[in-house]
């Protein structure tokens, strides 16, 4: 139990850091928000696949959900966009 626990936080670690390298700008969150991020957009995209192809989405949509939910993120929360690097409102 306690390493599945460990794999989950590597996880989110991993996918939440893929997205933000992906989207670059600056996000003012913590490893902790890395980490929830990483694992809300494994599970956002797990679900995008098991709906359009049927199967589990690996890392790949892990990344994709992650990076969609960043994105939205800034354009709802923070009203930039996707590479506006205005200073933080």
């Amino acid at each position: 139990m306690i390493g599945f626990l460990i794999f989950l936080v590597l996880w989110g670690l991993v996918v939440g850091a893929l997205a933000r390298l992906a989207l670059p700008g600056p996000d003012p969150i913590g490893i902790p928000a890395t980490i929830a991020l990483g694992l809300v957009g494994s599970l956002v995209g797990g679900l995008v696949a098991r709906i359009f192809l049927g199967t589990g989405g690996g890392i790949v949509f892990s990344v994709l959900g992650a990076t969609a939910l960043l994105y939205a993120y800034r354009r709802i929360v923070q009203k930039r966009g996707i590479t506006d690097r205005r200073p933080l409102r």
